[in-house]
């Protein structure tokens, strides 16, 4: 069963907190999720990436997800291959990244908040 890699900030938390709506749709597979993140410790307490509903991946910006490293340092930590986890993010260049590991990946536009669109990808892709 494929790990479901969610980006953080602008994506599942915003200014309001938990994007509920997004929480919904995720929690309706049964499939392990991650919260990905560049943030620090200061950056997560500032953004309310606290308290989540989902384990919490960071490398405090050592390095950010638009370096392969990060990814492959994730997929080290949790023992997976590239072809186990996909991954959604709203930062088109930590899409290309990923994408460029073999990480299945979709860019979703955090102006829209288009979940029929992530869910499309979801089901198509797990």
């Amino acid at each position: 069963m494929k790990t479901i890699l969610v980006d953080a900030w602008n994506t599942f938390v915003t200014e309001d907190g938990i994007f509920l709506k997004m929480e919904v749709l995720l929690d309706g597979y049964d499939n392990k999720k991650i919260i990905v993140t560049n943030a620090n410790e200061e950056e997560k307490l500032k953004y309310g990436i606290v308290n989540m509903p989902y384990e919490v991946f960071t490398l405090s910006h050592n390095p950010n997800k638009t370096n392969p490293e990060y990814f492959k340092n994730l997929l080290k930590k949790y023992s997976l291959l590239q072809d186990e986890v996909i991954y959604f993010d709203h930062n088109s260049e930590a899409v290309k990244t990923a994408e460029s590991l073999g990480i299945t990946s979709f860019w979703y536009d955090k102006d829209k908040k288009d979940l029929e669109s992530l869910k499309k990808f979801l089901d198509d892709n797990l």
